[in-house]
C-alpha cells in the first residue's frame, strides 16, 4: 500500500500562488517569513511586550520593515500549559490591533485562533488569513467561515495523545493534515488558499520535532505550501539548554534547514535575522541546481 504522501502527490496539482482575501503570494522558490505579533501577557517569549495598541502597532510596523511577508496576530497563548482565554476577551486584545494594521502596512494579517467567534470579529476587522493550529479538526465551523470571506488558511498538525504513537511520525501527520485539507475544500476552499504547518512542539516530543525538522520536505508532496513555526521553541532549548531569549542561534539553524527542504513560509519572532539566513540557504541551494538555458 502506498503511504498517504504518495497518494495525495499523485493527485494534488501544486499551485503557484498562496491566495488570501484581497491578494495573493507568489510561491516562486524565495523564502518568505511571516512574523509573529502576540498581544498576549503569557506567550513564552514576548508575552506582555506588545499588549498595548501602541506597542503593538509600533511592533508590526518593525516586523514589515524588517521584511515579514505576513503578520500573525495572536490574542491567546498557546504554548505548552497556557491559560484558556474567553472569546470576549481574545477579541478585545486583537481587533483594535487589526482595525489600526489593515490597509496600512502593505502586507497581509493573519489570526491565529481556534474560535469560530474570534475569527470573525478578526476578519470583520480586516484580517485575510486564518491560522487555526487544529487544522479545522477542532472547529470545522472555521472551515466554513474561511470560505464565506475568502481568506487564506494555515492549516496546523495538533493531535491530542500524539506523543504517544507509535508508527510512522510523517505518515502520521500527513493523514492528519489530508483530513484537513478535506475539510477545507468540502467547505469551498481551494488548494492555493491552503498552507500547511507540522506543529512542532505541539503535542510531540523531543525526538519526534527532531525527526519532523529533519523531514520536512515530504510533506510538499500533500500539494500545498508549508510552513515552518520552530521560533525559539523548546525543541531548540532541549538541544542547547538555553532559555527563549538565547535561542535565536538555534532557529537560524532550523530556518536554513527548511529552506533546504523548500519550505515556503518561516514563521518567526526575529524577521530580520531570519531573513538573512532563508535568503543566503536559498542561494546556496539554488546554486546547486543545474541550469536550465
Amino acid at each position: 500500500m502506498s503511504s498517504p504522501i504518495t497518494t495525495v502527490a499523485a493527485a494534488a496539482a501544486r499551485s503557484r500562488t498562496f491566495r488570501f482575501r484581497g491578494g495573493s503570494l507568489p510561491l516562486d522558490g524565495r523564502p518568505k517569513l511571516v512574523g509573529i505579533l502576540n498581544v498576549t501577557p503569557d506567550s513564552f517569549f514576548d508575552g506582555g511586550r506588545h499588549q498595548s495598541l501602541a506597542a503593538a502597532v509600533a511592533q508590526a510596523k518593525q516586523l514589515v520593515a524588517e521584511g515579514a511577508a505576513i503578520i500573525d496576530l495572536g490574542g491567546q497563548s498557546t504554548r505548552p500549559g497556557h491559560t484558556e482565554v474567553s472569546a470576549e476577551e481574545e477579541i478585545a486584545r486583537i481587533v483594535p490591533v487589526i482595525a489600526a494594521l489593515a490597509g496600512e502596512i502593505g502586507v497581509p494579517l493573519s489570526i491565529d485562533t481556534y474560535k469560530p467567534a474570534v475569527a470573525r470579529a478578526a476578519l470583520a476587522a480586516g484580517a485575510e488569513i486564518l491560522n487555526d493550529i487544529y487544522g479545522f479538526q477542532r472547529n470545522p465551523e472555521l472551515a466554513e467561515i474561511a470560505a464565506s470571506g475568502a481568506t487564506g488558511v494555515i492549516l496546523m498538525h495538533h493531535e491530542a495523545g500524539f506523543s504517544a504513537i507509535s508508527g510512522s511520525t510523517m505518515e502520521r501527520i500527513a493523514e492528519f493534515l489530508e483530513r484537513s485539507i478535506f475539510i477545507a475544500v468540502a467547505a469551498g476552499l481551494s488548494r492555493a488558499q491552503l498552507m500547511l504547518d507540522p506543529g512542532i512542539g505541539f503535542a510531540k516530543t523531543q525526538a519526534q520535532n527532531l525527526e519532523i525538522l529533519a523531514r520536512l520536505g515530504e510533506l510538499r508532496a500533500l500539494g500545498c505550501p508549508l510552513l515552518l513555526g520552530a521560533s525559539r521553541k523548546s525543541v531548540i532549548s532541549h538541544v542547547l539548554a538555553l532559555p527563549p531569549d538565547e535561542r535565536l542561534e538555534g532557529t537560524l539553524a532550523t530556518t536554513v534547514l527548511a529552506v533546504g527542504q523548500g519550505v515556503e513560509f518561516i514563521r518567526v519572532h526575529d524577521v530580520r535575522a531570519n531573513l538573512r539566513a532563508a535568503l543566503m540557504a536559498h542561494a546556496i541551494h539554488a546554486a546547486a541546481k543545474p541550469s536550465l538555458s
